[in-house]
């Protein structure tokens, strides 16, 4: 078994964090000096946004492990076997797309994950760049004899549209294996020669299908009980305070 491959956003987890101390320092100040109605209500408020930036920022996630991928959205978690994600594209999000629907639908299903942002835009402006750095320069005035022509193109930084395009690429090949090895084992009968044990082709066949059996699963929807409370206490709050 693989250990699973968490990918989120570097962009967002900088947010959280940033906004996180931001609000410890604010409910402090407003602890040591504020002793009135304006005080509370905009520490409810602070309370509120942190939920907010919680469920959008710190919350998202892209989690691959051996049997499926699983997304975590603002409010909702998905949970798809690797044998059933026909594809994985990227617009403006990284999107999977499924066969199946919830409950095993025979329905084609699109799920964008909130962890992995892509701009197409950026990424074209960083391949146009990255295309004139490599561009064979001939020899004229500005340079000196020490220049060469056709010198090897800049070390390019890596980012955020190239991090996205390696995940998406990581989840095709690793769904495409999947999707092989299920046709694979559902089409081969097990076999035993005389060091073969009945044990050992029992265990053997059991875990071939257990494996076969997780990566066949079809997406599954579920809320995310934290993060809808994460929103719906400190709205509770803020009101109880208000009406104070």
């Amino acid at each position: 078994m693989g250990k699973p491959q968490t990918f989120r956003s570097p962009t967002a987890v900088v947010v959280w964090v940033v906004w996180l101390l931001f609000a410890v320092g604010n409910w402090i100040d407003l602890a040591v000096q504020g002793r009135d109605h304006e005080s509370a209500v905009a520490a409810a408020l602070l309370l509120l946004v942190t939920g907010v930036f919680y469920v959008t920022a710190q919350r998202p996630r892209l989690i691959a492990d051996d049997a499926g991928v699983t997304i975590k959205n603002p409010l909702r978690d998905y949970r798809i076997g690797w044998a059933a994600v026909a594809k994985v594209d990227l617009v403006d999000l990284l999107r999977v797309h499924c066969d199946g629907g919830p409950g095993g639908k025979k329905q084609d299903k699109v799920i964008g994950s909130w962890a992995v942002h892509y701009s197409r835009r950026r990424q074209f402006t960083a391949d146009a760049r990255a295309r004139r750095a490599a561009r064979p320069r001939r020899p004229g005035l500005g340079m000196g004899l020490g220049s060469s022509y056709g010198a090897a193109p800049a070390t390019r930084d890596p980012s955020p549209e190239a991090e996205a395009e390696k995940i998406a690429r990581l989840l095709t090949e690793r769904a495409t294996a999947a999707r092989a090895e299920a046709v694979w084992a559902g089409g081969t009968a097990p076999t035993t020669d005389a060091t073969e044990t009945k044990a050992t082709e029992t265990k053997a066949t059991a875990d071939r299908a257990t494996a076969v059996a997780a990566w066949s699963a079809p997406l599954t929807s579920t809320w995310s009980g934290w993060a809808i409370a994460a929103l719906v206490i400190p709205a509770l709050i803020v009101l109880i305070v208000w009406l104070l």
